[in-house]
């Protein structure tokens, strides 16, 4: 990517996407950069849905369309509702599985309702908008298909391009060998129709973004630009986006509120400065101030509990953010009685959970061994004398204690705590 000191200093918008380390790829760079200063630039990114949720791998598209509109440029988020009937060859090794019509139009409505949490389509001087391809690819006979616009490309060109190229050796079929036409065939309808000149996409979108510039290029021309963004990596190797319990999704009925804050919670030291630069709106100053507090102070995770709390309000909101700290509160000073009963579901859905038969009181022993908190009585009796048992947040130590009826949270629960960090959960049938 080449560089221009000057034009580098006039475009604020730029400067800070370098900043941030969001800037992987441009075409035209100075062009570009000139374009964003004199005018208010119509860009897109498209989100294909794979899933009935996007995940936090969608957050860094999401959150630079959300810098650009802030900045007055007019962003567009594209639900790839008929590419998404296709499959993105694209950072894969294998086919993807083909959904059905119906499936993928559901999955499109739901991803439309999330994007709307992140850009603002009612702004009165550029408001997004929200778009699918199913709405121009639909339509697109396979004659116009072929001759106006396959046309264009020649195999060799295609075969050149790193999305291609890296699934020859397992294959790829026809249907998504296409992919590359139909997402250049998108920037071409958004660039003639809206005036988009923009294309922002991860790493592994530049040859399909490329594709969609030299379209343009060829059906007529004008102003176009492409950008990648850097692929999310940690610096232990794992992928990102990924927790214990698999991806962390932005729709909180798959993964809780409490589970996607403690995801940034337990970011490593070494990334999260990366982190906060990427997905938080903090400034230059803040993020030096967290980075010192980190160098100096690591053991209070300053750094951390402010990226978790930056993305979650982003993400879930004020509200949803008070609940997850008051879950994280809880279950660290053990004092879990305060939980509402959602609260306590989502805070302990992931620890182990057993149930028990009714009765007016229960043998702690019994419950400490039933739900798996103890091997044995023996043992259970030696936690309990050592005061490493608590029951909803309270020490118990009496060897033949009966946890009585009255004693369940919301009726029907009672929390068993052995140590300092485990717990587990008795229903009640």
């Amino acid at each position: 990517m080449s560089t221009n000191t000057d034009t580098n200093t006039i475009n604020v918008l730029l400067d800070d996407l370098e900043y941030r380390g969001l800037v992987h790829q441009t075409t035209h760079r100075e062009e570009l950069a000139k374009k964003l200063q004199e005018d208010s630039v119509t860009l897109y990114a498209g989100f294909d849905p794979t899933a009935d949720s996007l995940h936090i791998g969608h957050l860094l598209p999401i959150l630079v369309l959300r810098r650009f509109q802030q900045a007055g440029h007019k962003p567009i988020a594209l639900v790839g509702g008929g590419t998404g009937l296709i499959g993105d060859p694209s950072g894969r090794t294998t086919e993807r599985s083909l959904n059905t019509d119906d499936t993928v139009a559901g999955w499109t409505e739901r991803l439309k309702g999330q994007l709307a949490r992140f850009l603002d389509f009612d702004a009165s001087a550029n408001p997004a908008k929200l778009v699918s391809n199913y709405d121009w690819i639909k339509p697109l006979d396979i004659i116009t298909f072929l001759r106006d616009i396959g046309k264009n490309f020649t195999v060799n060109y295609m075969l050149a391009k790193d999305s291609v190229d890296s699934r020859l050796a397992n294959g790829i079929s026809f249907t998504e060998f296409s992919y590359m036409i139909l997402q250049a065939f998108d920037f071409y309808k958004l660039h003639s129709d809206h005036g988009c000149a923009l294309q922002i996409g991860g790493s592994d979108q530049w040859g399909n973004i490329t594709a969609g510039l030299d379209l343009i290029g060829k059906m007529g021309g004008g102003d176009a630009y492409g950008m990648t963004l850097p692929l999310v990596t940690k610096s232990d190797g794992k992928k990102f986006g990924k927790s214990e319990s698999g991806a962390v999704w932005l729709d909180r009925s798959k993964t809780s509120v409490y589970q996607f804050y403690q995801f940034w919670i337990n970011t490593d030291d070494n990334d999260v400065v990366k982190f906060l630069k990427y997905f938080t709106p903090l400034s230059r100053e803040q993020i030096a101030e967290l980075a010192v507090e980190l160098s100096e102070r690591p053991e209070k995770r300053s750094a951390q509990r402010e990226l978790a709390r930056e993305v979650t309000r982003l993400v879930h909101g004020e509200d949803g953010l008070a609940s997850a700290e008051l879950i994280t509160q809880a279950l660290f000073s053990g004092d879990i009685a305060q939980l509402s009963e959602a609260e306590l579901i989502e805070a302990l859905q992931d620890m182990p959970s057993t149930i028990a038969e009714d009765a007016d009181a229960s043998s702690l022993m019994d419950l400490l061994v039933a739900a798996k908190a103890a091997p044995s009585r023996r043992q259970a009796r030696q936690d309990i004398e050592s005061g490493a048992v608590l029951v909803n947040g309270r020490k118990v130590t009496d060897t033949e204690a009966m946890i009585a009826k009255e004693e369940r949270l919301h009726g029907k629960f009672i929390v068993l705590r052995r140590g300092k960090k485990n717990y587990f959960l008795v229903k009640f049938a």
